[in-house]
């Protein structure tokens, strides 16, 4: 490959025009987050189909979400931290201090898959119970978590160690990780389900194993010769020096992930309260249906992030705006097409996960109600995430707590008594709270967004000579 060739496929942040560029490094973060739904969402639609017992056997699954979504969150916690102060290190020549950060983070992620595992493993049944299981559905529960839970350790591994290859700018590597594990785990679902009748059980098993390539993969990678950061025993042990300031910033990725276990709780719990198994396994299926409106969209901010945060360190306001606007309509095209789909056809989209009459025809009622207003997704995300690459990370971080805790888990408990209709009431707190808060980060944007425009053109008047 000559110079030339090379120099092309380096993307110019500064110079490259910007539609062109988003649309080049959105793509593959936007196929990676969409490879990456395919884990929750495969499972979910094979489970469905399982004859007779599908529809509580799907419903037993929604209400492990809570721990799964755990121990995504403790994988940030660790991985989301760590990868960047490892590229930080790398930036200032500390080839070593990075990979001492490597091996800290990779200590403290198996030591908190033993701890997270011994412990969902002794109280799995009350957790779950308290989750929203019922007598009926708590059986299937049990099932499919007994197993997952297993295999905890590769789940965090192959989650918080990927983040070590992108930090090295191999994404390619990166996206590999997750596209292995995706593609395995659609293989062997109605493998293990169907073909060995082992209905639950032989979806967290498919799931395991997965996830098991995947962290070996991973480990592979990160142990071989063609890593610039290599994970070795010398530094396999936990530095607090190193390993607290990773958990710094790797607190607000883990509050905004665990934070939706909350949520999911307190939504399972409700809708069993006010609509029995039949509202929880609708649940399970909207969300589902969320995840496939915000994987791409976090795809697509992904990709936005870096040339705005490039622009604004070289003090390019013409250029900024231009990648907002950019991102702003792509997300609007997409969020307004899935809320269209969902308006128009929800017992299609029902049908994709379930074949039972009765909750196709629950969860296309709730779809039209919890996504009445899923277009605003496209404001929230894109708004929240440009905060991200502005450095307003606290105002992003407020924001998405404001979404979950402030507004949509207080409405849960709180409308059902002002509705006589009081499981229409909880699926409603989700178009109000969506409302309410792509209302506020529109306005916080739009005002701090001129703010600093104008700052950045004052002080490019001020450096130009």
């Amino acid at each position: 490959m000559t110079e030339k060739t090379k120099q092309k496929k380096i993307a110019d942040l500064g110079n490259d025009p910007v539609g062109p560029l988003l649309l080049r490094l959105a793509l593959p973060t936007i196929c990676a987050q969409v490879v990456n739904l395919l884990y929750n969402i495969v499972d979910r639609i094979y489970i469905g189909q399982i004859p007779v017992e599908g529809k509580l056997a799907l419903t037993g699954m929604g209400v492990t979400f809570p721990v799964i979504t755990l121990i995504s969150a403790f994988s940030a916690l660790i991985g989301m931290g760590g990868s960047p102060r490892a590229s930080i290190a790398m930036g200032a020549g500390e080839h070593e201090k990075a990979e001492r950060t490597l091996g800290t983070c990779t200590a403290a992620l198996w030591g908190l898959a033993i701890a997270l595992t011994v412990l969902f493993l002794l109280f799995q049944e009350p957790l779950l119970v308290l989750f929203g299981a019922s007598e009926d559905t708590l059986p299937y529960a049990m099932q499919y978590l007994n197993i997952y839970v297993l295999g905890t350790i590769f789940v965090m591994t192959a989650l918080g160690l990927n983040g070590f290859i992108t930090a090295q700018g191999k994404s390619d590597i990166a996206m590999k990780t997750v596209l292995i594990g995706a593609v395995l785990n659609v293989v062997l679902d109605p493998v293990f389900i169907f073909v060995f009748d082992l209905g639950v059980r032989g979806a967290a098993i498919a799931t395991v194993i997965s996830q098991a390539v995947s962290a070996l993969w991973v480990v592979r990678f990160l142990t071989g010769k063609t890593s610039t950061l290599r994970l070795k025993k010398t530094f396999f042990r936990l530095d607090r020096r190193l390993l607290l300031p990773a958990i710094a910033l790797g607190a607000a990725p883990f509050v905004m992930q665990s934070t939706e276990s909350l949520l999911s709780v307190t939504f399972n719990v409700s809708l069993q309260k006010y609509g029995g198994d039949l509202a929880v396994g609708a649940m399970t299926i909207l969300t589902s249906v969320a995840q496939m409106v915000q994987m791409p969209l976090m795809g697509l901010t992904q990709g936005a992030q870096p040339i705005l945060s490039f622009n604004y360190g070289a003090k390019r306001p013409d250029r900024m705006k231009k990648v907002v606007q950019y991102n702003l309509l792509g997300a609007c095209i997409f969020a307004f097409g899935v809320w269209a789909v969902s308006m128009l056809a929800p017992h299609m989209i029902a049908r994709l996960f379930a074949q039972d009459s009765a909750l196709i025809e629950e969860t296309a009622w709730a779809l039209r109600i919890y996504f009445a207003v899923g277009f605003v997704a496209a404001f929230q995300n894109t708004f929240q995430q440009c905060f991200v690459a502005l450095g307003e990370a606290k105002i992003s971080l407020f924001l998405a707590i404001e979404r979950k805790i402030i507004l949509l888990i207080p409405l849960i408990l709180i409308l059902p008594h002002f509705f006589e209709d009081q499981l229409f009431a909880v699926f409603f707190a989700e178009p109000v709270a969506d409302l309410l808060a792509a209302a506020t980060t529109t306005t916080l944007f739009l005002i701090r967004f001129r703010q600093i425009l104008r700052s950045v053109s004052q002080e490019k008047e001020k450096a130009t000579p």
